[in-house]
Formats: structure tokens, sequence, C-alpha cells
């Protein structure tokens, strides 16, 4: 050790004792520190071990506007087996099923299947909506890409988007095999559960979603 490292490695022995004693001084000073009430201050606070926790799927809906999981937001690589997030275990179960399997089916081939929207709430539906409209300009141009609470799919719990890009590529071409179908020309992301589709083929998708009877008022 040369002469100068060795002067820091004192300077940094004797400094420790003295920042110690200082930290003691001022914790006591806070401690004694009196309340607007003129009462001291409390030191009755819980451990923080003790402290409740929210688990994710418990939060509240429409917190101060903000869409939570409660509402079927999901997290970023959320999968088709993250049933702790309603936004997934509110799927239908047939669909929740396909897609399971699909997910193990696109790993063994290296990818990763995410669910990056499943089940929606009738509030997150609407909020979607009201975006959508401010950004497109219109209710017209909006409904080619968010469709109203009343016939989403996702508030029904029978539609997801998945991701990523080669995720959906690898479903473009072996989703038939599971049932699951892209459903709009626009939305390759958006996919929906069609049984026969495993012996038929999906069928023909729609230019996006105002050419489907199902969002028709």
């Amino acid at each position: 050790m040369s002469q100068a490292a060795f002067a820091r490695t004192t300077t940094r022995r004797t400094f420790r004792p003295i920042v110690v004693g200082l930290l003691v001084v001022v914790a006591a000073i806070i401690g004694t520190v009196v309340n607007l009430h003129g009462e001291p201050a409390s030191s009755s606070a819980p451990p923080f071990n003790e402290i409740p926790r929210r688990d994710p799927a418990d939060a509240t809906i429409e917190v101060d506007g903000v869409v939570t999981h409660a509402d079927g937001d999901l997290p970023d690589g959320a999968t088709a087996f993250d049933d702790e997030y309603p936004g997934v275990a509110n799927l239908d179960h047939d669909l929740l099923q396909a897609l399971r399997e699909a997910t193990t089916g696109a790993a063994d081939d290296g990818i990763e299947v995410h669910v990056n929207s499943g089940w929606r709430s009738p509030e997150y539906q609407d909020q979607l909506l009201r975006e959508a409209v401010s950004e497109f300009g219109s209710a017209e141009e909006a409904a080619r890409w968010v469709a109203t609470a009343d016939t989403s799919p996702h508030v029904s719990g029978n539609a997801a988007d998945l991701g990523s890009f080669e995720a959906t590529a690898w479903l473009s071409e072996q989703g038939a095999e599971y049932g699951l179908c892209q459903i709009y020309d626009n939305e390759p992301w958006h996919y929906e559960l069609h049984t026969e589709a495993i012996d038929r083929g999906c069928p023909p998708t729609f230019a996006d979603p105002t050419h489907d009877p199902r969002m028709q008022p």
C-alpha cells in the first residue's frame, strides 16, 4: 500500500466514528421535536415488514382517472400464465387455455408471446375510446381502432392483443392450430378464439372493426 493510500485509509477510519456520532446526535434531536400541538413526535410507526402491501390485482378502479390493474391494465412482459392480473384471469376460459398452449408452442421455437392487453373493464374501454377520439380527431376514425364498451370483445374477455412482432408473425402462421385467429387487417396483434380454425383455418379478416358486424350499434 502506498503512503497516499495509507493516509486515505487512516483518514476514513478516523472520520467514520465522528460521522456516526453526529448521526446519533441528530437522531436524538429529531426524536424530541414537538408537533404543532405541542406533543412529542410519535415513534409508534410500525416496522417496515408490518406495513400492509396491496396486491396489484386489488387496485381500485379509476383512481384519480388512472387505469389500474383492476381495470385490466397489464405490466410489460405479461403472459397468458400471469393470472394474478385480472386482464389475464378474466379472459374467457377457452381463449386463455388456447393462449397458454400457443405460448408454450412458441417458446419451443424460441419466441415469447406477451399479452399486451386482454380483458378490460368498461371504464378502461371508455377511456381508450376517448383517447382515440382525441388522437384521431373524430369518433368515426377512432372506431377503426377502438370499439365501444358495449361491443368490445376485450370487455367480454374474448380478445387479446399480443406481442412481440416475432410473436404475431409466428401466430399468423401457427395460430390456427390453436384456434387463434387475427381478426382485423389493421390490428395484427388482435387475436380471438375460433375453434373451427383448428380444422378449417381462420376466417377472412375484416379491414378494421368498422367492417365487423359485431361492432355495429
